[in-house]
């Protein structure tokens, strides 16, 4: 089963352009969320000339080598769409996409990469000006849902805030879904990071991980995740560091404006598919029997806010927000000087309010309660005003 994703139609519509846009398409993302499936239905669907190159394999890494780099006019002259899968394995894969973009000025290069940082070490310099940087998550909620009837977008938002959107795992049933979660967590997600960062010590990584799948929905201390690591605090930052350039987390930082009990130097780490975070703390049970729903709820919103914010490119700052004597809010946006603040409830009870200590310090912030049963409606939305 292929799912559309929300990003074809947009590579498409940029790939058929013609002349003058053969920039160079760079797609980062981590393994197993689609990047192969949505290039190979790119290349199916063009009209142009196009054809896939798995750079896993050695012969390809070969025929795009930069020593190779004098023949490349034999590989793409009877092309228009040269597509790079796994670019990262190309050594000096970013000046030989340099030449690609600069010597065949007809031909459009797609290049995937699941190392964000190790592919981006190398691109960043010799594509100055040459490149389109875009980011394929794992499914969103909508890609999923698109035909759906609402009875059933309920029915499958349980079993996301258990399995996560991977596809190779939602789209299949509790017993094959919760055995490739298992797989990607084991033999996949880390691949990258532990091949290329030489890290001594990996066993430091999951126990990191681990600490911070506990404290989802929590403000984390790297002093204290130190301790308990009994590691060096620069390294729990360069091991955060890594595992966001990999797709893995997020971090969500404290928004500190007007109000002088505000909390400024604090951050909230979440994870991009929250299948990945119960698969390593093995909390995969259904959601009437676990005490952490209402973490899962808030974690699974605001990625998929900031998944619909970066595929329909609407620039904005994302925070959360607590003062000292403990009021709080769980996200908030800024744009343009204009804020909209979010609070998330699995089971939302007595309707919420807005504190009166943000009401106060930002008296124009539109102010929504997001829950399962209006989240449709409310998150995934561009323009965004509201009640208080």
């Amino acid at each position: 089963m292929i799912i559309p994703r929300i990003i074809e139609n947009d590579l498409k519509n940029l790939l058929e352009q013609g002349s003058g846009t053969n920039k160079v398409i760079i797609i980062y993302g981590a393994r197993q969320v689609g990047k192969t499936t949505l290039v190979k239905q790119l290349a199916q669907n063009l009209s142009k000339r196009s054809e896939y190159f798995n750079c896993d394999y050695l012969d390809i890494q070969s025929l795009f080598s930069w020593e190779n780099a004098g023949n490349l006019s034999n590989v793409v002259r009877n092309l228009d769409v040269v597509i790079l899968d796994e670019a990262q394995r190309i050594r000096n894969i970013g000046l030989v996409l340099k030449i690609l973009h600069d010597e065949f000025p007809h031909l459009q290069v797609i290049a995937t990469g699941s190392s964000s940082f190790e592919l981006s070490n190398q691109v960043n310099e010799p594509l100055t000006g040459r490149k389109r940087v875009y980011k394929l998550y794992p499914l969103t909620f909508e890609e999923l849902n698109r035909n759906g009837t609402f009875v059933e977008s309920k029915r499958n938002l349980n079993r996301v805030l258990r399995f996560g959107l991977y596809p190779s795992v939602i789209l299949n049933d509790d017993k094959q879904a919760q055995e490739n979660l298992n797989e990607i967590t084991s033999s996949y997600l880390f691949k990258d990071i532990l091949e290329f960062q030489y890290l001594k010590k990996p066993e430091i990584l999951l126990g990191l991980l681990k600490l911070l799948a506990f404290q989802v929905s929590n403000e984390v201390s790297y002093t204290e995740l130190a301790v308990k690591l009994q590691v060096d605090q620069t390294v729990v930052q360069r091991y955060v560091q890594l595992l966001e350039d990999n797709f893995v987390i997020f971090r969500l930082p404290a928004l500190k404006r007007n109000l002088r009990n505000e909390i400024g130097k604090s951050r909230k780490i979440y994870f991009w598919d929250l299948g990945i975070r119960n698969a390593i703390i093995q909390r995969l049970h259904t959601l009437d029997t676990r005490d952490d729903t209402g973490a899962l709820w808030e974690n699974f919103c605001i990625a998929e806010r900031l998944k619909f914010l970066n595929y329909h490119h609407l620039q904005v700052s994302s925070y959360f927000w607590r003062t000292y004597s403990q009021r709080e809010i769980d996200y908030i946006e800024e744009a343009g000087g204009k804020y909209n603040a979010f609070e998330f409830k699995w089971q939302p009870g007595k309707k919420t309010s807005v504190p009166h200590e943000y009401a106060a310090g930002y008296p124009d912030s539109a102010y929504k309660t997001i829950t399962p049963d209006n989240f449709a409606d409310r998150l995934f939305v561009k323009a965004y005003g509201g009640d208080r």
